[in-house]
């Protein structure tokens, strides 16, 4: 029992990292109907960003601060460079699929002509340990959870209760019908790049403070947790990924903690083809979302 709570404690502490970069990983689909698989390159390009920050002996949070702006600033010169271009020239929903992935691989071997493919890491930021009830976390765990429900309570303040969220719903509804009722769709796709974007930075640098040893291949590799986030919850539905990410890192954590780590990723596998076989859409999904996916 002991070791399913720890298990379970972990998990929660996963699931927060999880759940910061699959909402931004939703948000990006939902307004803008792109689904970036360079997403996962931008959290290895902010966890290195963060570890060059930290050898000028900064606060660690600050980096993390710091680093999501650089993050969100990138993100949104990303879209508007290639991906806006691509798709006024009448780029496929596949066609710009490929075009991320494509993009990602370039970011990620960029990465690797500056800092090499050792690995890296950032050191002993976990704090010491704090216990109760058999939860067991570190003190960088906490932070990072009482982190991700700040932000999350942000975005859903956000989204429904300011004239810039509603703009972003409606953005995401229709696009054509919101820009003839006067909303400047262009600039609510800048500000939905940067805030997924921020949330991209955050979400790199805490898997790097969270993870013993990182390289080129972190965000890459932790992608796979955060697409099958945002498929459980309803790809392009935040609040979906948000219980995504909680679910995803629990269930992992206790395959880790029971049979072996190596399953953690085979875990995350199975829930994704299990959602794509029996609920496609998701447990939270919108008509919206299925049917861009549909027409896609």
């Amino acid at each position: 029992m002991k070791l399913l709570i720890e298990a379970i404690g972990f998990g929660i502490a996963t699931g927060a990292v999880i759940a910061l970069g699959a909402v931004g990983f939703s948000v990006q689909f939902g307004i803008s109907n792109v689904l970036n698989i360079t997403y996962g390159s931008m959290m290895t390009l902010a966890a290195f960003v963060g570890y060059a920050f930290l050898q000028l002996n900064l606060n660690v949070w600050l980096v993390m601060a710091v680093t999501s702006v650089i993050v969100a600033v990138a993100s949104v010169v990303f879209n508007r460079l290639l991906l806006e271009p691509l798709k006024r020239r009448g780029t496929s929903f596949v066609g710009v699929i490929i075009a991320t992935v494509s993009a990602g691989i370039v970011l990620q071997y960029v990465i690797v002509a500056f800092v090499g493919a050792t690995a890296h890491s950032f050191g002993q930021q976990s704090g010491r340990t704090v216990s109760a009830l058999d939860f067991v976390f570190t003190t960088s765990q906490l932070i990072i959870i009482g982190t991700t429900v700040v932000l999350m309570v942000g975005l859903h303040v956000l989204l429904t209760g300011t004239k810039i969220g509603r703009a972003m719903r409606a953005t995401s509804t229709n696009r054509t019908v919101a820009r003839a009722c006067g909303i400047r769709t262009e600039r609510i796709i800048d500000f939905t790049w940067l805030l997924s974007g921020a949330l991209c930075g955050a979400a790199g640098v805490a898997l790097a403070i969270t993870t013993v040893s990182f390289d080129f291949t972190l965000g890459s590799s932790f992608l796979i947790y955060m697409i099958a986030a945002a498929v459980l919850g309803g790809i392009g539905q935040p609040y979906g990924a948000m219980v995504g990410g909680l679910v995803v890192g629990i269930a992992s954590q206790i395959a880790g903690a029971y049979w072996s780590p190596a399953y953690q990723d085979v875990i995350a596998f199975v829930i994704l083809i299990i959602m794509l076989l029996v609920r496609p859409r998701g447990l939270f999904s919108t008509g919206t979302a299925n049917r861009r996916l549909a027409n896609a």
